[in-house]
């Protein structure tokens, strides 16, 4: 695996960081040494993240950083921020890696390749700027067939009721779960983190040309049934069905032929994107209807715990549980397996 450190720059304990958050739970692709954050210096990046000590040190600058863990190959950006814009206070870091010879890894929006600066700067130290989200060529777009009609695994969407709740983090971990029973479950992946992780399937949702959406889930759901022929197989959702900053969902429910869903909820979490002006996040059970209304069914609901206490977590667990009779699951806390016996169900 290629060696990498993770560029925060205070914003790790933030939303904003969610992409640092999953390479720090685990990826395939990178063998993380440290993290970049200035405030939580001297921490375990797993101990601050989720309190499961994972001898990832945080690092107050990238001098730090190459001090303590010794040469790296890789500079991840590890944060997602509003627009996919750069921080600036981000390039003199950017700079200071790449005349040290760190290849750059970015997943914003705003492309380390389209500035000139950084473009000959890695030119001259023999290094590579990746831009994740860089939009393919024409020619490498797939349009929708209706190949999906072909697939005869049960197909999961992991979908949830706003973005950055944890839709990606409850798919590896079912992913994981299910490889851990014999199930070969593999992962859609939909955006930059699951590409960081190790994903061998997917494609970056946000980056591609609406006309082509449909076509390249399609494609990265054919393609691995075809050439791996799962048991099943897990979408990564994004955003959320009625998030109005970018409503997404029934891309995976049709056009994918995800007839199953485990959904993704955050009880604590009042509005869209926590901005009042955006409006309320409509309550569960309605999301549940809706989804119904697309020819899907809610196999399990997940809960995102942010701003809860252990006892209002578990307390909410068992409201929903009541409330919609289906398994409820608390992903970071107990794992992911009372869904378990639910997706074996699908494929008896």
């Amino acid at each position: 695996m290629t060696s990498a450190i993770i560029l925060t720059n205070g914003l790790l304990t933030t939303s904003d960081a969610k992409t640092a958050h999953g390479l720090i739970r685990g990826t395939e692709r990178f063998d993380i040494k440290a993290v970049i954050d200035p405030p939580t210096a001297g921490k375990d990046a797993g101990a601050l993240l989720d309190g499961r000590n994972r001898n990832i040190p945080v690092c107050s600058s990238l001098e730090a950083a190459l001090e303590q863990v010794g040469p790296v190959d890789t500079l991840i950006i590890g944060v997602a921020t509003v627009g996919g814009v750069l921080p600036v206070e981000m390039l003199e870091i950017i700079r200071s890696a790449i005349r040290q010879g760190l290849s750059v890894v970015n997943g914003l929006h705003d492309y380390l390749s389209e500035k000139p600066e950084l473009v000959a700067l890695a030119q001259q130290h023999r290094v590579t700027l990746t831009d994740i989200r860089k939009p393919k060529s024409r020619q490498d777009l797939h349009f929708w067939t209706g190949a999906i009609y072909d697939v005869t695994c049960p197909v999961i969407a992991v979908i949830g009721t706003d973005c950055a709740v944890g839709k990606r983090t409850t798919a590896r971990l079912l992913r994981q779960a299910c490889a851990a029973e014999g199930l070969s479950a593999p992962m859609i992946y939909t955006g930059q983190t699951g590409w960081l992780q190790g994903g061998q399937y997917g494609f970056i949702f946000d980056s591609t040309l609406n006309d082509f959406v449909s076509g390249e889930l399609e494609h990265a759901i054919v393609s691995c049934w075809e050439e791996t022929r799962p048991d099943l197989i897990l979408l990564e959702g994004q955003s959320a069905l009625r998030n109005p900053s970018g409503p997404c969902g029934p891309e995976l429910l049709i056009s994918g032929q995800a007839k199953h869903v485990i959904l993704v909820h955050a009880p604590k979490r009042k509005y869209f994107d926590n901005e009042a002006h955006w409006g309320e996040i409509p309550p569960v059970e309605t999301e549940i209807a809706l989804i119904r209304h697309y020819g899907s069914e809610v196999l399990a609901l997940a809960l995102n715990t942010e701003g809860c206490t252990a006892s209002e977590a578990l307390a909410f667990q068992q409201h929903y549980r009541d409330l919609l009779g289906i398994p409820v699951l608390l992903p970071l806390e107990e794992g992911v397996g009372p869904a378990l016996p639910v997706l074996k169900a699908l494929l008896k």
